[in-house]
């Protein structure tokens, strides 16, 4: 009864019907760097946030296309390999929130630790360790002064930027 209420009030109420979403598996195609489709369905990527695709960082007083650069990482680790997505929430827009794997590679930790995406800490804490690592070695947006994409997001998407990191 609750799954045949859950489905028929649409992706608004699935977001509190976990029986609602399956885990999914499929051929990947990625949008950005923490969002991909798979079999037709929209996953973000849980407890991460990549730049905006057409977000700028600077690097040595210089621009660099970080969100482009976040895109093309993920699609180097998953594009056209089978990707297994595990959730069973949806965000506000409808896309399932999940891990993703592409073979034994956690894609959502991967993307964190080479300092493609952050630990979305508002939502996750999952993967603050790798933040700290990507941090302290600087990969990725960790070389460059960049503007968190939540931020960048908020500020009308910008080309504000924050200090040196």
């Amino acid at each position: 009864m609750m799954l045949g209420l859950c489905l028929g009030l649409g992706v608004w109420i699935t977001m509190s019907c976990p029986a609602a979403t399956a885990d999914v598996i499929g051929a990947a195609v990625i949008i950005d760097g923490d969002t991909i489709d798979v079999g037709g369905e929209r996953i973000r990527l849980h407890g991460i946030d990549a730049p905006e695709s057409r977000q700028l960082c600077t690097v040595n007083g210089s621009d660099w296309r970080c969100g482009e650069s976040a895109t093309l990482a993920l699609e180097h680790e998953a594009e056209g390999r089978t990707v297994r997505c595990e959730g069973s929430r949806r965000d506000r827009y409808g896309r399932i929130i999940a891990v993703c794997f592409a073979g034994e590679t956690d894609l959502n930790a991967m993307m964190v630790r080479e300092g493609f995406a952050l630990a979305y800490r508002r939502y996750s804490k999952d993967y603050v360790g790798e933040e700290d690592a990507a941090r302290l070695d600087r990969r990725g947006l960790w070389r460059s002064s960049f503007v968190e994409p939540w931020k960048w997001r908020r500020s009308g998407r910008g080309r504000a930027r924050s200090a040196s990191r």
